[in-house]
């Protein structure tokens, strides 16, 4: 399945003309358990635009062309080997106009206040999906992200929000997916993700006690070459964070084939290098991350729920 132009603009169509058939859409679409049949997920990540992250590499408006996001997103879904979507809420629903989400899951993501950039990045504050809505509009579950850094005030503030969101997903029944992430202040006083992996165990400890209730917490984190350390810290399944691209896909996927041998570590939540591969074959690179997820191809479809 592929986007065409005359299709994209029925789309903005629908928009002025039919906004309810967006929401209905997605709320109405056909549904599945979020662990399936063999508990692992391929699940595509596609919120980075709603947090002003459209750049990637040299190029600083890369993912900015929706018809192009929407394209690759819509041929990736139709895969079998993937799970679903990770989106702000414009993405969801037109993706489920397209009729691209029937039998897929779709996370909504929540706190996406931290504009790239900004002064306040650190200070993750609630503009997209809240806990209502992610139960109203049928999601399979709602992600928020922390980052951790010890000078930054405003990240105790994210502590308290990330933490009262889980308990109100998981007494709803549904998937709490907490991305953790170690971040220091640089010497230009901006935001920089700490790259160490024993920051990254310690925020992954943290991120596992968060909420009242833990039964429906997954964590999305970075791989790691000391994974079983990572991933030794908690008993929460995890997902694998993709990130850019990189001048050599081989080292990503072998990582994250290196990463997946931890019993807990579940799948992965990969948006930039699947979605924008440095040679544009997008199918390709989702296939081989897939056998990474699945390497006995054990997927099977599963009916609605």
């Amino acid at each position: 399945m592929t986007l065409d132009r005359g299709l994209y603009q029925t789309l903005l169509d629908a928009r002025v003309f039919e906004p309810r058939a967006l929401v209905d859409a997605l709320s109405s679409r056909r549904r599945r358990t979020v662990a399936g049949t063999d508990g692992k997920l391929l699940i595509l990540a596609a919120d980075h635009t709603a947090r002003g992250k459209i750049s990637l590499g040299g190029d600083p408006l890369a993912m900015a062309d929706r018809f192009t996001l929407l394209d690759r997103l819509v041929r990736c879904l139709a895969m079998p080997h993937v799970d679903g979507v990770l989106a702000s809420a414009d993405i969801l629903e037109e993706l489920a106009w397209l009729g691209a989400l029937d039998g897929k899951l779709a996370l909504g993501t929540i706190n996406r206040g931290g504009i790239i950039g900004a002064q306040w990045e650190l200070d993750d504050r609630i503009t997209a999906y809240d806990v209502d809505h992610v139960e109203s509009m049928g999601l399979d579950g709602g992600k928020t992200l922390i980052r951790i850094d010890h000078k930054d005030p405003s990240v105790a503030r994210t502590i308290e929000t990330v933490a009262r969101i889980s308990t109100e997903l998981a007494d709803r029944g549904i998937m709490s997916l907490i991305e953790p992430l170690p971040y220091v202040t640089g010497a230009d006083g901006s935001p920089t993700l700490d790259t160490s992996d024993d920051a990254l165990v310690k925020v992954v400890a943290i991120a596992s006690g968060l909420g009242a209730v833990s039964a429906y917490t997954w964590l999305k984190v970075p791989a790691s070459v000391r994974m079983n350390e990572v991933a030794g810290a908690t008993t929460l399944p995890i997902l694998l964070l993709g990130g850019e691209p990189g001048p050599n896909a081989n080292d990503t996927f072998g990582l994250w084939e290196q990463s997946m041998a931890e019993p807990n570590v579940r799948g992965l939540v990969a948006g930039r290098a699947l979605l924008y591969p440095n040679d544009g074959d997008a199918e390709a690179a989702v296939l081989r991350a897939s056998s990474i997820v699945r390497p006995n191809n054990s997927f099977t479809t599963e009916g609605s729920s």
